[in-house]
């Protein structure tokens, strides 16, 4: 049966659905060249719909296009957005301005960029709430407490009266969800609402997400390259490649029973909290608008593919039971798609590359850090893992001397040599020796500098080498991170997120360092770029016996890639030791309620086989 419109035929007696897409399309405006071509699909109330895949693939435009919004350089060229009876697409630009917070309301990854940093968040509030109609002024109080009570957030005169940087992320993003459901609108658009939180912030907005959406019986679309994530608040979950949907299906069956190989490849690359193993990225780069293959866009990387695969786009085919695929020889229903290789076992060292003896560090004299003490055996990884204001940046940032106001003592190399507190009073030897890795790439590249260019500057610092040979020193790093030598010459700004934080893993190598400090250097990356990565840095661990601190909040990848780990909770350490027996066996409610909070895809894909 053909569903080329992506939606199911709805059973006898079933409600209309709240949401209706059909053959969306966005295209660049200047030529024409597609970015997103014939996305279809239904919601329905109090349902959410997961939009997952790797950058490029076409989320976040299919996401906007929801509001009737593209962004600069792009419009929407055809398709019907109806949500509820109101064609959104067909509305005028007054028409759009009423409908959006009324009808449709949006959800950024960065919630300060969909608050305004000028203003108190209470009138924001009041403004959000105010925007489509008239409110009466002795109840307008009482909106905005339920709103901030509705998000799990006190009411307080410190809460309305602050500016959004003097509250947290995670209370920033809570900020941007009550905003959202102010008005009550029929869709609420989330465009990863959760990347770079902590686990228990997370949890705690996905919650409160799935909560709103029951309670106001709104549809939802959740946009993010986190698949535990989908796996956690999406009941239905689509696929997107190359612009278009390839898999769509209840959230349950798509996890447990994948039909699409590039589904199951997103999957394969997912990291598990439950047992450590090597992670399979999927080798390639999706193509670019403009240059999509003939027939499937997916074929050149897929290990299924067929010489028909080429012939002409496939249809998005009912394969079983309300699950949608395109592929003309998808994966077997009752296949093992699971593939589990092991991690490499690693030898035992007692030489210590890091030591870290009664670390104490403030901020204008209030304590962050209290009595940290770490070790980093030579050859082997340290994950540091705690919320966020745990302490676990400010703890990088003493490592590498850019926070100088701590005491105690940080001991680099197998002869234990004590380090100065700030950056500009260690040797240039010191300083080679430990390269810090920003959790934003931007962070460790300068966007008017090309990459080898970059790539290139501490070899400036640290050699005395010719011009010839410290691009050739540059060009090998950037090999060792598979990006290679037609990379040298592109500017930042033009590569992929994913491209970019292995250039900056780059730079750091190219110094040859003891110590890698790596600060949440997958967080915002998609699950086949974060595999890739994770597999490069374990293998330059083996190769050049480097030893790593890696902090973040992702658990799933501190199984994957550390061999040891401490937990950070308000500036002290509350357990620490091997990961194995940290994470297999907690001993802290600290580190138990992290375990609790972290969302997990193997639960939802086991939850039901055939839901």
């Amino acid at each position: 049966m053909s569903a080329e419109n992506g939606t199911a035929p709805a059973a006898g007696g079933a409600r209309r659905p709240e949401v209706e897409v059909t053959d969306l399309a966005v295209r660049i405006a200047r030529t024409g060249v597609p970015i997103v071509e014939g996305v279809s699909f239904s919601i329905e109330a109090g349902r959410t719909l997961g939009l997952v895949g790797e950058s490029g693939s076409g989320k976040s435009t299919v996401a906007v296009g929801l509001l009737g919004y593209a962004r600069r350089g792009l419009e929407i060229a055809a398709g019907t957005v109806r949500i509820g009876d109101t064609d959104i697409l067909a509305l005028d630009p007054k028409g759009l301005r009423s409908a959006r917070g009324r009808i449709v309301s949006y959800v950024p990854q960065d919630p300060a960029a969909g608050l305004n940093p000028a203003h108190r968040l209470g009138p924001q509030l009041r403004e959000a709430i105010t925007a489509h109609g008239d409110v009466p002024k002795g109840e307008l109080d009482g909106r905005v407490n339920d709103l901030l009570e509705s998000v799990n957030l006190p009411a307080t005169k410190k809460i309305l009266r602050s500016y959004p940087h003097q509250i947290s992320g995670g209370q920033q993003q809570r900020i941007a969800i009550a905003i959202a459901f102010a008005c009550r609108p029929r869709l609420i658009v989330l465009d990863e609402p959760t990347t770079g939180l902590d686990v228990t912030t997370q949890r705690h907005i996905l919650a409160t997400i799935d909560e709103l959406a029951s309670v106001h019986d709104a549809a939802a679309v959740y946009v993010s390259h986190d698949l535990a994530a989908v796996a956690e608040v999406a009941t239905d979950t689509a696929v997107m490649y190359a612009g278009r949907i390839v898999e769509r299906a209840p959230t349950a069956r798509l996890f447990a029973a994948p039909r699409h190989p590039y589904t199951v490849g997103l999957i394969a690359s997912a990291p598990s909290a439950e047992k450590a193993h090597r992670l399979l990225g999927i080798e390639g780069h999706p193509p670019r608008p403009g240059s999509w293959p003939d027939g499937c866009a997916y074929a050149d990387r897929c290990p299924r593919a067929l010489p028909d695969c080429r012939a002409g786009v496939p249809k998005l085919l009912e394969e079983s039971p309300g699950q949608l695929v395109r592929c003309i020889n998808p994966v077997p229903i009752d296949a093992t798609t699971e593939i589990v290789l092991d991690v490499p076992t690693l030898p035992t060292s007692q030489e210590m590359a890091l030591s870290v003896r009664g670390l104490v560090a403030d901020y204008s004299g209030t304590p962050v850090l209290h009595d940290i003490q770490l070790d980093v055996p030579r050859g082997k990884v340290t994950a540091v893992v705690g919320e966020s204001g745990s302490g676990k940046t400010t703890l990088a940032r003493c490592l590498v001397g850019l926070h100088s106001s701590w005491q105690g003592e940080v001991l680099l190399g197998t002869d234990s040599t004590s380090l100065a507190p700030g950056a500009s009073e260690r040797s240039s030897d010191q300083l080679r020796e430990m390269q810090y890795i920003f959790q934003n790439p931007f962070g460790s590249l300068n966007p008017t500098m090309t990459v080898v260019e970059n790539v290139e500057e501490p070899l400036r610092h640290f050699e005395r080498i010719s011009r010839a040979e410290r691009r050739a020193r540059a060009i090998a790093a950037l090999e060792t991170v598979s990006l290679g030598a037609q990379f040298a010459d592109t500017m930042p700004g033009r590569m992929s997120g994913g491209e970019r934080q292995r250039a900056a893993v780059a730079r750091g190598l190219v110094v040859e360092p003891s110590v890698l400090v790596c600060d949440e250097i997958t967080s915002a990356l998609d699950v086949s770029v974060q595999a890739l990565l994770v597999e490069q840095l374990r293998d330059l661990q083996i190769e050049r016996n480097l030893s790593m601190v890696f902090i973040t909040h992702n658990l799933a990848v501190v199984r994957s890639i550390a061999q040891n780990m401490i937990v950070l909770q308000q500036g002290r350490i509350v357990e620490q030791g091997t990961v194995d027996a940290v994470l297999g066996n907690p001993q802290h409610p600290y580190t138990r309620q992290l375990l609790e909070d972290l969302p997990r895809l193997e639960a939802r894909a086991g939850s039901s086989q055939a839901a």
